[in-house]
C-alpha cells in the first residue's frame, strides 16, 4: 500500500510514471521529432466539431488524437483524473515545481475556499472560449497560448509569447499555489470532470477509525475537503494520494483512508499507475492498428472496378495544404484528371500520405502525378502556380527523383 514504512524514502509509482511520460514526451518530440498535438487529448476535442461535419481534422491534429481522447476518458471512467497527476506534462512539472519550492522553504499559501469555487468554475469559461473561436477560424487557436505546446512545440516560428507568458505564469503561481492552472483553468479538465465525478475508483475515508487531525485536507493540492467526506467524489480529484501517504492511521490494519471502487477493496498506487499506463499503451496501438485519414475529399462516384495510388508527398503539412493539393488534383486545363476521384490524405510535418482512387478507364497513375506536380494556371490572378508538392519517385525530367 502507498505511504507503507517498506517504500519510504522510495519514489512513489506515481512519480515514476510522471518521469516516463515526461521522458517518453520529450524523446518522442526533441529526439525522434514527432508532433506532439498529433498526441495531444485536448486537439481532438477542438478538432471533434470540424471532423465529423467536414471529415477534416484543423491543422497539426489527426485522427490520432481522437485515439488518445478516447484513452483519456476511459482512464477518467475507471480512474477519475489519474491522468493529470500520473501523465499530464503540465502538471507534472506544475508540481515539481511546487515540490522545489517547498525545499526551499516558500509555504504554500491557503486559498479560501469560496475563492477556490469561484475560480474553478473558470476552466469551463476557458473551454467555451477556445472551441467556440476554434470553430469560427478553422484553426488551432489555443496554440498561441497553450503551455503544453510551448514545452514540447520545439520552439518553432508558430509559437507565440503567450505561450510563454501562459507558462511562466504557472510557474510563478506553482512556487507559491499548488496546480494552479490544473485547478482553475485547464480546458480538458472542463472536459474530464462531467465523467471523473462517476469514476469508479475514488479515495474512501473510515469514518471508524479516522482520528480527525485534518491532514489529508492540508495535503489534498486540489483542495479536496477530504476530512469531510466518507467517500471523494469530487471531480478534480486526481487519486494522487497525497491524503492517503499523509494519514497518520495508514500504517495501522484499519486504515483511515485507502484506495478502491467498494469500501472493502483496496488498489495499491502500483496497480494504479499500471492501469493508467495499459490504457495509454491501448490507445497507441488502436491509432496505429487503424490509422484514419485526417483529411477526405472527393468528387464523382467511382466505379466498381477502381483503382487506388499511394504517394508520399512532401509539403503536404497540414489541412490548408491538403486544400491545396486538392487544388491540383481538381485542376481545369490541358492536365486535368478525368473522371470521378477519392482523396484520403494523412498530413504530417515534414511529409504527408496520400491515397487517391480513380476510375483506370478514363485515367491513370502518371495523369495524376503529373497534375499535382505541373504548373497550374490561376484564371484570377492570370499567373502559373508552381506546386510544392515533391512526390517521392516521381521525376518527370529524369533529373533524380526527389526524396521525400
Amino acid at each position: 500500500m502507498a505511504g507503507s514504512a517498506r517504500g519510504a524514502g522510495r519514489p512513489s509509482p506515481r512519480r515514476w510514471a510522471q518521469a516516463v511520460a515526461l521522458g517518453w514526451t520529450v524523446v518522442g518530440v526533441f529526439v525522434v521529432r514527432g508532433n506532439a498535438e498529433r498526441w495531444c487529448p485536448f486537439g481532438g476535442v477542438e478538432t471533434a466539431y470540424a471532423y465529423l461535419v467536414e471529415g477534416n481534422a484543423l491543422c497539426s491534429v489527426g485522427v490520432a488524437n481522437f485515439f488518445v481522447l478516447g484513452a483519456v476518458l476511459l482512464s477518467v471512467v475507471l480512474l477519475r483524473r489519474a491522468f493529470c497527476s500520473h501523465a499530464c506534462p503540465v502538471g507534472t512539472l506544475s508540481e515539481w515545481v511546487r515540490a522545489g519550492a517547498r525545499r526551499l522553504g516558500l509555504k504554500e499559501r491557503t486559498v479560501p475556499r469560496t475563492v477556490d469555487a469561484a475560480l474553478s468554475v473558470a476552466k469551463y469559461g476557458v473551454l467555451v472560449g477556445v472551441l467556440v473561436v476554434t470553430w469560427r477560424i478553422g484553426e488551432l487557436w489555443f496554440r498561441g497560448a497553450c503551455p503544453a505546446y510551448a514545452l514540447l512545440g520545439r520552439h518553432g516560428a508558430d509559437i507565440t509569447a503567450w505561450a510563454y507568458v501562459t507558462s511562466g505564469a504557472i510557474v510563478v503561481g506553482s512556487l507559491f499555489v499548488s496546480l494552479p492552472f490544473c485547478r482553475w483553468l485547464c480546458p480538458l479538465a472542463a472536459v474530464m470532470n462531467p465523467l471523473a465525478r462517476f469514476g469508479w475508483a475514488r479515495v474512501r475515508r473510515d469514518t471508524g477509525s479516522c482520528v480527525g487531525c485534518g491532514r489529508c485536507a492540508r495535503a489534498c493540492p486540489m483542495g479536496i475537503p477530504v476530512d469531510e467526506v466518507a467517500s471523494v467524489t469530487h471531480a478534480r480529484c486526481t487519486l494522487c494520494l497525497a491524503c492517503v501517504r499523509t494519514c497518520p492511521t495508514r500504517g495501522q490494519r484499519a486504515l483511515a483512508l485507502g484506495l478502491g471502487a467498494a469500501p472493502r477493496r483496496r488498489l495499491s498506487a502500483r496497480a494504479l499507475a499500471g492501469a493508467l499506463a495499459v490504457v495509454f499503451v491501448a490507445g497507441v496501438v488502436v491509432a496505429a492498428a487503424f490509422p484514419l485519414p485526417s483529411f477526405r475529399w472527393g468528387r464523382g462516384t467511382l466505379p466498381v472496378a477502381e483503382a487506388s495510388l499511394r504517394l508520399d508527398v512532401g509539403d503536404l503539412s497540414c489541412r490548408g495544404r491538403a486544400n491545396l493539393f486538392v487544388y491540383f488534383l481538381d485542376r481545369d486545363d490541358d492536365l486535368a484528371v478525368a473522371g470521378p476521384l477519392r482523396l484520403e490524405a494523412w498530413p504530417a510535418p515534414d511529409a504527408g500520405e496520400a491515397r487517391i482512387v480513380y476510375d483506370p478507364a478514363v485515367t491513370d497513375a502518371d495523369a495524376i502525378r503529373a497534375a499535382l506536380s505541373e504548373p497550374v494556371m490561376d484564371p484570377v490572378a492570370g499567373i502559373f502556380r508552381m506546386s510544392p508538392f515533391r512526390i517521392a519517385g516521381y521525376d518527370p525530367l529524369g533529373l533524380g527523383a526527389p526524396g521525400r
